[in-house]
């Protein structure tokens, strides 16, 4: 997402430092989440570290799977487990409200000796939309397929990536960045 955004900047991933440790997610929102990772990797590389977390909240759920999206069913990753269980409590609901919503929170920390030492950024983005209860589409990754966004007759996963990362919860988070990255990082 970051690439059409022409910052001058060299933007590294996660295969760029294989040794990184996991980061226990165990703050209480997706904030929480984000800062507990941007703020380890800045520590133990030095450099600028950009995180996020996301989920989806349902509102018939009381915004559950939330900050537990990733690992819902009780096993990190497995997409098809935590789809399911969504729909399961859902369906044993007596006429649910299938509002929910796709939130992302991004945020970037500067190290111990950078020119910006202690600042934290933060920026968060939602995706507002619905629950089908019949999962539809290929496209994307767990819970796209029952998550329909508001005035979109597709679900997530039905729709074509550049569509999906322009009107995401992620793409509105970082696109939000976009201008501090600019401010505080470009040469």
């Amino acid at each position: 997402m970051l690439e059409s955004s022409d910052l001058d900047i060299r933007v590294m991933g996660l295969r760029d430092f294989p040794d990184l440790p996991d980061v226990d997610e165990t703050g209480s929102t997706f904030i929480e989440n984000s800062l507990l990772k941007a703020r380890t990797i800045t520590e133990i590389t030095g450099i600028p570290a950009l995180a996020d977390d996301s989920g989806l909240c349902i509102d018939a759920l009381n915004g559950d799977p939330g900050i537990f999206s990733a690992r819902w069913a009780g096993v990190h990753g497995d997409d098809e487990a935590n789809l399911q269980k969504v729909l399961t409590q859902l369906s044993e609901l007596e006429d649910p409200s299938l509002a929910a919503q796709f939130r992302c929170a991004v945020v970037l920390v500067f190290p111990t000796g950078h020119q910006h030492e202690g600042l934290e950024i933060i920026h968060e983005g939602v995706l507002e939309g619905q629950i089908v209860m019949t999962p539809r589409g290929n496209q994307g990754f767990g819970y796209d397929p029952i998550f329909q966004p508001t005035g979109f007759q597709q679900t997530t996963a039905e729709l074509p990536p550049d569509v999906k990362d322009r009107i995401s919860h992620r793409g509105k988070a970082f696109q939000a960045m976009v201008p501090d990255l600019r401010e505080f990082l470009s040469c």
